[in-house]
């Protein structure tokens, strides 16, 4: 149609003789074939327009890459987000626990279990197992038959004391004196044992703050029972 409007104005701008008759198809044909060949009415228009890509068109490549590139990101915080909130769980379950254990202590009147320290020497007397000879009777037999009754004494008694601090649990301090030892061996161990260790201290006493030495027959009487008296190990309890 609009060929037709364009061999029409062609028509109007170059008048032809006026026919005698109205124009054949094939002059009108002419016609427009003559204003397709001029440069300034033939030729082909271009037009652009736009329109709705569709769906299955392949996406571009970079625009790829950045989607997947924003994928693992996402992904990355999203398992990062899941660590820390077990982090910050754990936290808080530690945080718990150690607020409920000292309410318990405090409200509950509860108290960790201390383990006494034991003494490694009462009065001036080193106490320690290792300071000490096994056969400790033996041992003060023979300083008192070579002439050494001090020192015998003086080794039944820091042997006694060690004795009970370490094998029989006998809560002897430092500072104890030679009475409170009794008191307190007293009423730990049964009356044998306690009544061995009584006059075990008062030969003790008598030597070093009366300078009466007990007779030999005696001295040698307790080195020979002081070990079975105050064994190294407490005596196992009767079925």
């Amino acid at each position: 149609m609009r060929l037709r409007e364009l061999a029409l104005c062609a028509a109007l701008a170059f008048p032809l003789p006026a026919p005698a008759a109205p124009p054949t198809p094939a002059q009108v044909q002419q016609a427009v074939d003559t204003v397709k060949l001029h440069p300034d009415l033939g030729g082909k228009v271009t037009e652009k327009s736009l329109r709705w890509r569709p769906d299955d068109q392949p996406e571009p490549k970079d625009a790829g890459r950045q989607l997947k590139w924003l994928a693992e990101l996402a992904r990355w915080i999203a398992e990062s987000g899941r660590v820390l909130m077990w982090l910050v769980g754990a936290v808080l379950v530690a945080l718990l626990l150690v607020g409920l254990r000292r309410w318990i202590l405090v409200r509950g009147g509860f108290k960790p279990a201390q383990r006494a320290v034991l003494p490694s020497h009462v009065q001036d007397l080193d106490i320690r197992p290792e300071s000490l000879p096994d056969a400790i009777g033996a041992a003060a037999a023979q300083l008192w038959q070579r002439g050494e009754p001090r020192a015998a004494l003086s080794l039944l008694y820091r042997g006694a004391l060690s004795r009970l601090v370490h094998a029989h649990a006998v809560p002897i301090r430092a500072a104890s004196t030679e009475g409170e030892c009794v008191a307190l061996a007293r009423a730990r161990l049964d009356a044998q044992h306690s009544a061995f260790f009584a006059r075990l201290v008062q030969a003790w006493q008598l030597a070093v703050y009366g300078a009466r030495l007990p007779p030999t027959d005696e001295a040698l009487a307790l080195c020979q029972a002081f070990d079975l008296q105050l064994p190294p190990q407490p005596a196992a309890p009767r079925p």
